[in-house]
């Protein structure tokens, strides 16, 4: 959880049981990214303390035939922890608005949610996913108010995501937290394979862990060794759930994944920067050049980057330098708040800023290890 410019430690949190209801929309890139970090996370977590998370993937308007960008990603979750994780696909493979909808498309959308009514009702999994819930209910294929009370009735321990754009206000009163994406002003004209994930809201390092899973789910899927390095400033601490995520990722695919954090194990304000802050953030940044440099990587995660260059922890222009001699195939992904946008904003071709519109932990609520940290 992000608090001023620093990022507070994992340890010595007291956690929340209940689980909440989160709704990701908006029209920019990460919403069903955000949701599958969040599902890597929850496995991870219990493979870490010897708990089962099971999961559910509803994934609503996207039928067999189309590929999604998720594809790869749920492939690789799939492979590596069989038996946590269903999948349900249900819709047309094909784009349609509310003038093109046809009786297939109402009932394609009921079947998808007699699934879901099923799974929230069993008690079976821990975490369920209704990817592009948002855009069904808003073309009117399933009564949306049946929709809010049954999931105002779920488990109390169960996590509900829900995704896509256009969220109806009938879910948004009673999500939990809810976070909108959206493009970053002037974005797309960049260089391709730079992607930022800015923002006060939910979402940002949930995205890019969920672009690690794409990532190995692409080479797995065209034979081919994708590595992955996730870089993390201002975590220097212990007890962050990532790294049980990353761990499972290694314990399914070795030699794929590598995993490296700097900082001090504390908030770093602004004004109060220590000397030890610099040399860690320094540290950090000569592995993430050198990496990007190789070309031995697919994907490469900056986490918290933007922040730590807010902090004035590290100058701007070499990381300009490295990001405009990247590998063509290199995906780069940085994320964290900011007060002044760096100049590297400008080479990026996606740019989605996560605005906050609702979070429990405003109203007091405790976070919950393996989903919110």
């Amino acid at each position: 959880m992000t608090t001023g410019i620093g990022i507070r430690t994992a340890q010595a949190r007291s956690e929340r049981l209940k689980g909440q209801i989160h709704v990701y929309d908006g029209v920019g890139k990460g919403k069903s990214q955000a949701a599958l970090g969040v599902v890597l996370r929850s496995i991870g977590l219990g493979i870490h303390t010897g708990a089962q998370t099971r999961v559910l993937l509803l994934r609503f308007l996207k039928g067999p035939g189309r590929t999604y960008d998720e594809d790869a990603a749920i492939e690789a979750l799939q492979r590596g922890f069989p038996h946590l994780i269903d999948q349900v696909r249900t819709g047309r493979a094909e784009f349609f608005g509310a003038d093109d909808i046809t009786r297939f498309d109402k009932l394609e959308a009921q079947r998808g949610w007699d699934v879901a009514k099923g799974a929230i009702a069993s008690g079976l999994y821990s975490v369920v996913v209704l990817d592009e819930l948002n855009p069904v209910l808003d073309l009117g294929l399933l009564a949306i108010d049946e929709v809010v009370q049954t999931l105002k009735r779920k488990p109390e321990d169960l996590e509900i995501i829900a995704t896509g754009r256009g969220a109806p206000q009938p879910l948004l009163d009673i999500a939990d937290l809810h976070s909108e994406m959206k493009p970053y002003p002037d974005a797309g004209h960049g260089m391709e394979g730079i992607e930022i994930y800015t923002g006060s809201g939910k979402g940002k390092s949930t995205s890019a862990l969920g672009k690690a899973l794409q990532a190995i789910g692409k080479g797995i899927s065209q034979d081919k060794s994708h590595r992955v390095l996730i870089m993390q400033w201002l975590k220097g601490g212990v007890g962050y759930t990532e790294d049980a995520a990353i761990a499972a990722l290694h314990q399914s695919y070795p030699n794929l994944v590598d995993h490296q954090r700097c900082g001090r194990d504390a908030i770093v304000w602004r004004g109060q920067q220590q000397e030890l802050d610099y040399i860690e953030a320094e540290r950090g940044w000569e592995i993430a050049r050198a990496a990007i440099a190789s070309g031995l990587y697919k994907t490469i995660i900056l986490d918290e980057l933007n922040p730590t260059v807010d902090l004035e922890l590290l100058p701007q222009q070499p990381i300009v330098q490295a990001l405009l001699r990247k590998p063509r195939d290199t995906e780069v992904i940085i994320t964290g708040r900011y007060k002044n946008p760096p100049a590297y904003f400008d080479l990026a071709s996606t740019h989605s800023e996560v605005f906050n519109h609702k979070h429990y932990a405003e109203k007091g609520v405790d976070l919950k290890r393996g989903v919110d940290f």
